[in-house]
């Protein structure tokens, strides 16, 4: 009961503080995530033993160059694509590592890369995805509200009819009956989303709503196997009764570059 009630309050915290800085600003939006992909970077800077602090120095120049000096280049698109190509690659390679059964050996170089597309690229892309014309305030809350769902669904029906594993190799937790129930829900909080607002059609949102799901789902998965390999079961202790930040923010922050690109699909088609 009172680890029940610690996950509740963190939650209803973490919660209160992404709603607040939406509604408060986009630069205490910006702020927000720039300290949330930090403490990402940190904790999992610790969970495959990267050296040196230079992943900082790295993401911070990124995230200036992507977040606050783009608008004034003229190859702003060119260098968005080259972010977003990167990003993309290496999480599908990350998604192809959950089929390896032999445990990869990364040099320091490969750790620095891996960090700065995987977690920085995804924090980045993550906090452009409400950036259109203007600041588009129930797009990103959308999101939010879409992978919440499914996150929660997904536990709740595992927990209560779950017998199928998904994955067992990298989360014994997570069964089939459970994806399909966070999916489900998913979409039906999307149609409801739909019907809230007019920035997308009702296609658009299940379109958006099952890509969130699917790669969501990977990127927990994915984080899974980084903390199976480290032998840790939390990537921190920043939340009580959730872990780390990342633990937290792990499907968000891989399903947002592919998020950010079915939103760049409907612009162009539109």
């Amino acid at each position: 009961m009172r680890e029940l009630l610690k996950r509740s309050l963190t939650g209803i915290i973490y919660v209160f503080l992404l709603l607040a800085a939406v509604y408060l600003s986009t630069s205490a939006f910006d702020f927000l995530f720039l300290i949330f992909g930090i403490t990402c970077i940190y904790e999992f800077k610790k969970l495959i033993r990267l050296q040196g602090y230079y992943i900082f120095i790295a993401f911070l120049a990124l995230w200036w160059v992507f977040i606050y000096l783009l608008g004034e280049l003229s190859q702003q698109e060119v260098l968005r694509n080259i972010l977003l190509a990167a990003t993309l690659l290496v999480n599908i390679l990350l998604c192809l590592n959950l089929f390896k059964t032999k445990v990869p050996r990364y040099s320091n170089t490969q750790k620095f890369l891996i960090t700065i597309f995987y977690i920085g690229g995804g924090s980045i892309f993550l906090t452009m995805i409400p950036y259109k014309e203007d600041f588009v305030k129930s797009l990103i809350i959308g999101v939010f509200v879409l992978i919440w769902v499914n996150d929660s669904f997904a536990y709740l029906v595992g927990k209560a009819i779950g017998k199928n594993k998904l994955f067992p190799s990298v989360s014994p937790k997570k069964t089939i009956e459970g994806f399909l129930g966070g999916f489900i829900f998913a979409l039906i909080a999307a149609y409801l989303l739909s019907l809230s607002g007019n920035e997308l059609t009702s296609i658009q949102w299940l379109i958006l709503a099952a890509v969130l799901v699917i790669t969501g789902t990977i990127g927990d998965l994915v984080e899974s196997k980084f903390k199976r390999l480290a032998g840790v079961k939390d990537s921190g202790a920043i939340l009580p009764g959730h872990g780390g930040l990342l633990d937290r923010l792990d499907s968000l922050i891989f399903a947002a570059p592919f998020a950010f690109l079915t939103l760049q699909i409907y612009n162009y088609v539109s």
